[in-house]
């Protein structure tokens, strides 16, 4: 059964067709939709995790998301900020390179 959501396949479903159905149909279908937390909540979240794991790979698409649930560029400035504390300067800077360029094409498309 197909889902909603189809990011993951055309990402990697040449390579890995099992993970892809289950990232869009179950996080993204399922889990992102749960009633407990707004979309732009759980944006949030998660780019605050993906910056404190240094997750760089997965933040920039993240970002993306964040920006399309409302997360201003202000906001996701001040969680890299803060997060420099918690998890370090390496792993805001790291966040800082990655929201610039996100930001960059944002403003160009």
């Amino acid at each position: 059964m197909a889902g909603k959501n189809d990011t993951a396949q055309k990402a990697f479903g040449d390579v890995a067709p099992d993970l892809a159905r289950y990232t869009d149909q179950v996080l993204f279908d399922e889990v992102w939709a749960r009633p407990g937390l707004t979309p732009r909540e759980r944006c949030m979240v998660t780019v605050t995790c993906l910056i404190a794991l240094y997750r760089g790979n997965e933040l920039g698409f993240h970002l993306r998301k964040a920006l399309d649930t409302g997360v201003t560029q202000d906001e996701i400035i001040e969680i890299i900020t803060h997060l420099a504390f918690y998890s370090g300067w390496p792993t805001a800077s790291s966040a800082l390179a990655i929201a610039r360029q996100v930001f960059t094409d944002s403003r160009e498309s």
